[in-house]
Protein backbone atom coordinates (compact mmCIF):
# COMPACT_ATOMS: atom_id res chain seq x y z
CA UNK A 1 0.00 0.00 0.00
CA UNK A 2 1.11 3.71 -0.89
CA UNK A 3 1.76 6.18 1.47
CA UNK A 4 -0.87 8.04 -0.09
CA UNK A 5 -3.29 5.20 0.43
CA UNK A 6 -2.14 4.64 4.12
CA UNK A 7 -2.75 8.51 4.73
CA UNK A 8 -5.44 10.48 7.26
CA UNK A 9 -6.48 11.83 3.33
CA UNK A 10 -7.53 8.43 2.11
CA UNK A 11 -8.98 7.57 5.14
CA UNK A 12 -11.06 10.60 5.22
CA UNK A 13 -12.03 10.55 1.55
CA UNK A 14 -13.26 6.91 1.85
CA UNK A 15 -15.34 7.72 4.70
CA UNK A 16 -16.68 10.39 2.44
CA UNK A 17 -17.33 7.66 -0.06
CA UNK A 18 -19.24 6.07 2.11
CA UNK A 19 -21.28 8.99 3.31
CA UNK A 20 -22.05 10.25 -0.78
CA UNK A 21 -22.18 6.53 -2.44
CA UNK A 22 -19.81 7.79 -5.00
CA UNK A 23 -16.29 7.20 -5.34
CA UNK A 24 -14.65 10.25 -5.80
CA UNK A 25 -11.71 11.55 -8.18
CA UNK A 26 -8.75 11.78 -6.26
CA UNK A 27 -5.93 14.36 -7.08
CA UNK A 28 -8.24 15.41 -9.82
CA UNK A 29 -7.18 18.55 -11.51
CA UNK A 30 -9.46 20.97 -13.48
CA UNK A 31 -8.19 23.16 -16.10
CA UNK A 32 -8.97 26.33 -14.61
CA UNK A 33 -6.94 25.82 -11.04
CA UNK A 34 -3.59 26.77 -11.70
CA UNK A 35 -0.68 27.11 -10.29
CA UNK A 36 1.96 30.30 -10.60
CA UNK A 37 4.13 30.71 -13.97
CA UNK A 38 7.22 29.12 -13.37
CA UNK A 39 10.30 30.23 -15.29
CA UNK A 40 8.95 28.61 -18.84
CA UNK A 41 5.78 30.74 -18.25
CA UNK A 42 3.93 27.14 -17.95
CA UNK A 43 1.21 27.19 -15.46
CA UNK A 44 0.66 23.31 -13.54
CA UNK A 45 -3.06 22.56 -12.88
CA UNK A 46 -3.57 22.59 -8.96
CA UNK A 47 -4.80 19.45 -7.53
CA UNK A 48 -7.60 19.35 -5.21
CA UNK A 49 -7.89 16.16 -2.90
CA UNK A 50 -11.06 15.01 -3.78
CA UNK A 51 -14.19 15.60 -6.44
CA UNK A 52 -17.07 13.83 -6.36
CA UNK A 53 -18.64 14.82 -9.94
CA UNK A 54 -21.92 13.38 -9.63
CA UNK A 55 -22.58 15.70 -5.67
CA UNK A 56 -20.67 18.31 -7.94
CA UNK A 57 -18.67 18.43 -4.32
CA UNK A 58 -14.64 19.41 -3.75
CA UNK A 59 -13.26 18.08 -0.22
CA UNK A 60 -10.18 19.39 0.82
CA UNK A 61 -8.81 17.90 4.07
CA UNK A 62 -6.57 20.44 5.36
CA UNK A 63 -3.65 18.83 7.57
CA UNK A 64 -1.92 20.97 10.45
CA UNK A 65 0.75 22.14 8.20
CA UNK A 66 -2.40 24.10 6.14
CA UNK A 67 -2.49 26.51 9.04
CA UNK A 68 0.71 26.46 11.02
CA UNK A 69 4.32 27.22 10.36
CA UNK A 70 6.18 24.31 10.11
CA UNK A 71 9.69 24.29 9.16
CA UNK A 72 9.90 20.58 8.00
CA UNK A 73 6.64 21.12 5.72
CA UNK A 74 7.43 25.12 4.49
CA UNK A 75 11.32 24.74 3.66
CA UNK A 76 11.38 28.94 4.70
CA UNK A 77 15.07 28.42 3.09
CA UNK A 78 13.69 27.63 -0.05
CA UNK A 79 11.65 29.81 -2.50
CA UNK A 80 8.74 28.61 -5.01
CA UNK A 81 7.95 29.57 -8.58
CA UNK A 82 5.58 32.23 -6.72
CA UNK A 83 8.74 33.80 -5.04
CA UNK A 84 8.03 33.09 -1.73
CA UNK A 85 8.55 29.53 0.38
CA UNK A 86 6.69 26.50 0.65
CA UNK A 87 4.82 27.20 3.47
CA UNK A 88 3.50 30.49 1.96
CA UNK A 89 2.67 28.70 -1.43
CA UNK A 90 0.65 26.68 0.43
CA UNK A 91 -1.36 29.17 1.69
CA UNK A 92 -1.54 31.39 -1.78
CA UNK A 93 -2.90 28.03 -3.11
CA UNK A 94 -5.52 27.13 -0.38
CA UNK A 95 -6.55 30.53 -1.12
CA UNK A 96 -7.04 30.25 -4.73
CA UNK A 97 -9.17 26.71 -4.33
CA UNK A 98 -11.38 28.83 -2.15
CA UNK A 99 -12.37 31.13 -4.42
CA UNK A 100 -11.55 29.08 -7.85
CA UNK A 101 -14.05 26.11 -6.74
CA UNK A 102 -17.08 27.83 -5.73
CA UNK A 103 -16.89 30.39 -8.72
CA UNK A 104 -16.44 28.00 -11.11
CA UNK A 105 -20.34 26.43 -9.61
CA UNK A 106 -18.57 23.56 -7.55
CA UNK A 107 -19.43 23.22 -4.05
CA UNK A 108 -15.76 23.03 -1.40
CA UNK A 109 -16.31 21.14 1.71
CA UNK A 110 -12.94 22.14 3.54
CA UNK A 111 -12.25 19.24 6.60
CA UNK A 112 -9.33 19.21 9.16
CA UNK A 113 -8.01 17.36 11.69
CA UNK A 114 -9.78 18.86 14.72
CA UNK A 115 -12.79 18.43 12.51
CA UNK A 116 -12.75 14.81 13.76
CA UNK A 117 -11.35 12.45 16.37
CA UNK A 118 -7.58 13.54 16.27
CA UNK A 119 -4.78 13.33 18.76
CA UNK A 120 -2.79 16.82 19.77
CA UNK A 121 -0.12 16.22 16.80
CA UNK A 122 -3.50 16.22 14.41
CA UNK A 123 -3.36 12.37 13.45
CA UNK A 124 -6.31 10.65 13.23
CA UNK A 125 -7.22 8.18 15.40
CA UNK A 126 -9.37 6.43 12.94
CA UNK A 127 -12.57 6.21 15.04
CA UNK A 128 -14.97 5.31 12.23
CA UNK A 129 -18.64 5.57 13.56
CA UNK A 130 -17.78 8.83 15.61
CA UNK A 131 -16.03 10.34 12.57
CA UNK A 132 -18.79 9.34 9.76
CA UNK A 133 -21.68 10.91 11.83
CA UNK A 134 -19.55 14.09 12.19
CA UNK A 135 -18.98 13.75 8.45
CA UNK A 136 -22.34 13.38 7.35
CA UNK A 137 -22.48 16.71 9.01
CA UNK A 138 -19.55 18.74 6.93
CA UNK A 139 -21.52 17.05 3.93
CA UNK A 140 -24.93 17.71 4.92
CA UNK A 141 -26.51 21.36 2.79
CA UNK A 142 -28.49 23.80 4.80
CA UNK A 143 -31.67 24.47 3.39
CA UNK A 144 -34.17 21.84 2.27
CA UNK A 145 -34.12 21.88 -1.39
CA UNK A 146 -30.45 21.26 -1.06
CA UNK A 147 -31.01 17.97 0.62
CA UNK A 148 -33.63 16.59 -1.96
CA UNK A 149 -31.35 17.49 -4.58
CA UNK A 150 -28.52 15.35 -3.29
CA UNK A 151 -30.58 12.60 -2.10
CA UNK A 152 -32.02 12.25 -5.77
CA UNK A 153 -28.30 12.65 -7.37
CA UNK A 154 -26.78 9.90 -5.03
CA UNK A 155 -29.87 7.53 -6.14
CA UNK A 156 -29.67 8.60 -9.53
CA UNK A 157 -25.96 7.51 -9.42
CA UNK A 158 -27.15 3.77 -7.97
CA UNK A 159 -29.60 3.65 -10.94
CA UNK A 160 -26.76 4.14 -13.32
CA UNK A 161 -27.23 7.43 -14.16
CA UNK A 162 -24.38 9.90 -14.82
CA UNK A 163 -25.17 13.22 -13.83
CA UNK A 164 -24.13 16.31 -16.34
CA UNK A 165 -23.70 19.96 -16.49
CA UNK A 166 -27.37 21.16 -17.83
CA UNK A 167 -27.95 22.30 -21.27
CA UNK A 168 -30.24 24.78 -19.50
CA UNK A 169 -28.06 26.66 -16.68
CA UNK A 170 -31.38 26.92 -14.53
CA UNK A 171 -31.95 23.16 -14.80
CA UNK A 172 -31.84 21.47 -11.04
CA UNK A 173 -30.40 18.43 -12.36
CA UNK A 174 -29.56 16.86 -15.70
CA UNK A 175 -28.41 13.45 -15.84
CA UNK A 176 -28.07 10.62 -18.66
CA UNK A 177 -27.68 7.22 -18.84
CA UNK A 178 -27.15 5.44 -22.90
CA UNK A 179 -29.46 7.42 -24.93
CA UNK A 180 -31.60 8.54 -22.35
CA UNK A 181 -31.61 11.96 -20.61
CA UNK A 182 -33.38 13.01 -17.50
CA UNK A 183 -34.34 16.80 -17.01
CA UNK A 184 -35.39 17.64 -13.20
CA UNK A 185 -36.63 20.25 -11.50
CA UNK A 186 -36.12 19.99 -7.68
CA UNK A 187 -38.09 21.66 -4.81
CA UNK A 188 -37.97 21.25 -1.22
CA UNK A 189 -40.31 21.93 1.69
CA UNK A 190 -42.16 24.86 1.24
CA UNK A 191 -45.14 26.51 3.08
CA UNK A 192 -46.53 27.39 -0.39
CA UNK A 193 -46.50 23.55 -1.97
CA UNK A 194 -49.47 24.11 -4.68
CA UNK A 195 -48.05 27.26 -5.94
CA UNK A 196 -44.76 25.96 -5.90
CA UNK A 197 -45.73 22.68 -7.15
CA UNK A 198 -47.32 24.89 -10.40
CA UNK A 199 -43.89 26.85 -10.94
CA UNK A 200 -42.14 23.55 -11.27
CA UNK A 201 -44.27 22.34 -13.61
CA UNK A 202 -44.26 25.54 -15.66
CA UNK A 203 -40.15 25.65 -15.79
CA UNK A 204 -40.10 21.90 -16.80
CA UNK A 205 -42.35 22.66 -19.83
CA UNK A 206 -40.21 25.91 -20.29
CA UNK A 207 -37.05 23.32 -21.10
CA UNK A 208 -38.97 21.08 -23.34
CA UNK A 209 -36.91 22.03 -26.31
CA UNK A 210 -35.45 18.66 -27.29
CA UNK A 211 -37.51 16.01 -29.55
CA UNK A 212 -35.04 13.10 -28.72
CA UNK A 213 -37.58 10.02 -27.83
CA UNK A 214 -35.26 9.44 -24.91
CA UNK A 215 -35.61 12.74 -23.02
CA UNK A 216 -37.59 12.97 -20.00
CA UNK A 217 -38.41 15.07 -17.44
CA UNK A 218 -39.33 14.58 -13.56
CA UNK A 219 -40.69 16.79 -10.68
CA UNK A 220 -38.14 15.76 -7.48
CA UNK A 221 -40.38 16.43 -4.35
CA UNK A 222 -40.04 15.54 -0.40
CA UNK A 223 -43.43 13.85 0.91
CA UNK A 224 -44.79 16.93 2.11
CA UNK A 225 -45.34 17.65 -1.52
CA UNK A 226 -46.23 14.73 -3.05
CA UNK A 227 -49.94 15.73 -3.12
CA UNK A 228 -49.66 18.91 -4.79
CA UNK A 229 -47.57 17.53 -7.26
CA UNK A 230 -50.00 15.01 -8.05
CA UNK A 231 -52.68 17.29 -8.85
CA UNK A 232 -51.91 17.60 -12.86
CA UNK A 233 -53.32 14.31 -13.67
CA UNK A 234 -51.01 11.22 -14.29
CA UNK A 235 -52.58 10.77 -17.85
CA UNK A 236 -51.21 14.50 -18.61
CA UNK A 237 -47.54 13.52 -17.29
CA UNK A 238 -47.02 10.48 -19.31
CA UNK A 239 -48.25 12.69 -22.49
CA UNK A 240 -45.79 15.51 -21.37
CA UNK A 241 -42.87 12.59 -20.35
CA UNK A 242 -42.95 14.02 -16.68
CA UNK A 243 -41.94 11.42 -14.15
CA UNK A 244 -42.62 11.81 -10.76
CA UNK A 245 -40.17 11.17 -7.35
CA UNK A 246 -40.77 11.48 -3.93
CA UNK A 247 -37.99 11.94 -1.42
CA UNK A 248 -38.46 11.03 2.03
CA UNK A 249 -37.49 12.83 5.52
CA UNK A 250 -35.20 9.65 5.55
CA UNK A 251 -33.60 10.29 2.00
CA UNK A 252 -34.96 7.48 0.38
CA UNK A 253 -36.08 7.92 -3.03
CA UNK A 254 -39.72 6.67 -4.72
CA UNK A 255 -40.50 6.86 -8.32
CA UNK A 256 -44.27 7.51 -8.65
CA UNK A 257 -46.28 5.52 -10.41
CA UNK A 258 -48.47 7.31 -13.16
Amino acid sequence: MGTRDASDEAYVVGLCNQVLGEAALTQHKFDWLLGDPGTSGRQARLPVDAYWPGHRLVVEYRELQHDQAMPHFDKPDRMTVSGVHRGQQRALYDSRRDTEIPAHGLRLVVIRPADLDADGRGRLRRSEEADVAVLRQLLARHSDEDRVVDSFRTWLLSEGWTPVDPTDRWTDVEAVRGDDRLICEVKGRTSERGIDADIAYGQLLRRMTSEAPGTRYALVVPSTSVKAAERVPARVRRLLRIDLYEVTDDNTVHRLST
